[in-house]
């Protein structure tokens, strides 16, 4: 298989396995004029499988949901067919719009112009919890 390197954009990499259409359906990389290749189940000596998105075309990327859906990517700046910056992500401590409430009595489901926000309330078993309501949402069931 040969996938082309990219000159200027990003690689998306270490995500988990079978994530990697659901990433490229959230930043909606469907919509950019650019060449965009998802590499799924490559292989990984840390975790065995991996995907990988590559995107030829500087753009902005929603830091904090990705995060929020794989905390483990690294995301690859290459500029001039090098990378130039690795950034790790981590689970970030708040996330606004990203997930939405699930209970039917938050006041997120009656004013329809409030932010969704969730704040990080157990780090180890990744569960947020409504800022309005306190209603949890694992990440893993984004």
């Amino acid at each position: 298989m040969n996938i082309d390197s990219i000159k200027d954009g990003y690689v998306i990499d270490h995500i988990q396995a079978g994530k990697g259409m659901q990433i490229y359906e959230i930043l909606k990389l469907n919509e950019l004029d650019c060449q965009v290749a998802i590499i799924t189940n490559a292989k990984s000596e840390k975790t065995g499988k991996k995907d990988i998105i590559k995107i030829d075309k500087n753009i902005d990327i929603n830091l904090e949901k990705l995060g929020f859906i794989d905390h483990n990517i690294t995301i690859n700046i290459v500029k001039n067919d090098k990378i130039i910056e690795k950034r790790r992500l981590n689970l970030p401590d708040k996330i606004v719009n990203v997930a939405k409430c699930n209970n039917p009595r938050c006041i997120t489901s009656i004013e329809k112009d409030l932010d969704q926000i969730f704040i990080l309330t157990d780090k180890e078993k990744e569960v947020y919890r409504c800022k309005y309501c306190e209603m949890s949402l694992k990440n893993k069931n984004y």
